[in-house]
């Protein structure tokens, strides 16, 4: 039987993460890994209680300290990997993903796709309780990292993404450079650039009501940065 993982970073998160452990447990087809970067919060702490009734299909990887959100996804993948998951799926804690979504990503990745993405802009914006000024935000960051990189997907900055086993076995985790936002550009970029097969699947994101974005000025000029980055590097072949 196909095993399925979902892996939820956190970093103070603890208004959030019992809502959406147990939303993503009704989803019986998927186990998950919490990698909680030390959150002084109790984040870590609300996942211990819970996993004493759900130790079979909820686990949670602890990292000495924070280092942000690529290097706590890279630790997941390594972790499911090695537990012979057949498909990994990224989602925020925050409960801006609707694990609704799991069943029919899993879907493709078991048709014909190695690359899922939850897309708010497939079809139209869909995003939810949004300043205008956000949503701008994003939706140009789209538009520019697709005109550097000529990369066709409309979402590239998408968090909420699904990988098949094959996939991640084929990416040097030790090349993978960025931490932030750009990660998720970087992570979709490089499998592009090896002609795996994607499909974009919509969704509706809807902002969160509870804890605080962990957006920032560092993390938007990353991704510029990483951007331009990964164009050069295509030119000359070593992504």
């Amino acid at each position: 039987m196909d095993k399925a993982l979902v892996i939820i970073p956190t970093y103070n998160e603890v208004e959030n993460i019992e809502i959406i452990v147990k939303k993503t447990l009704e989803r019986k087809d998927f186990d998950i890994l919490v990698v909680d970067d030390m959150s002084p919060d109790g984040t870590a702490d609300v996942v211990l209680e819970l996993k004493k009734n759900h130790n079979s299909r909820l686990f949670l990887e602890q990292r000495a300290f924070k280092e942000g959100l690529g290097k706590a996804y890279i630790q997941g993948f390594r972790w499911a990997l090695k537990k012979k998951y057949d498909f990994i799926f990224e989602m925020d804690a925050d409960l801006s993903h609707d694990p609704k979504e799991l069943s029919p990503m899993l879907d493709c990745l078991k048709s014909e796709f190695d690359l899922v993405i939850g897309s708010r802009y497939v079809k139209g914006i869909n995003v939810v309780n949004w300043p205008l000024s956000r949503i701008l935000l994003s939706y140009f960051a789209s538009l520019y990292v697709r005109g550097i990189t000529f990369m066709p997907i409309k979402d590239p900055t998408a968090g909420f993404v699904g990988y098949t086993r094959e996939v991640l076995e084929h990416l040097d985790f030790k090349r993978i450079n960025f931490v932030g936002y750009a990660f998720q550009i970087e992570m979709k970029f490089k499998i592009w650039s090896k002609g795996y097969k994607y499909k974009e699947h919509p969704i509706i994101f809807t902002n969160r009501e509870l804890g605080v974005s962990k957006m920032n000025g560092k993390i938007i000029w990353e991704a510029l940065y990483a951007v331009l980055l990964l164009r050069v590097k295509s030119i000359f072949n070593s992504i």
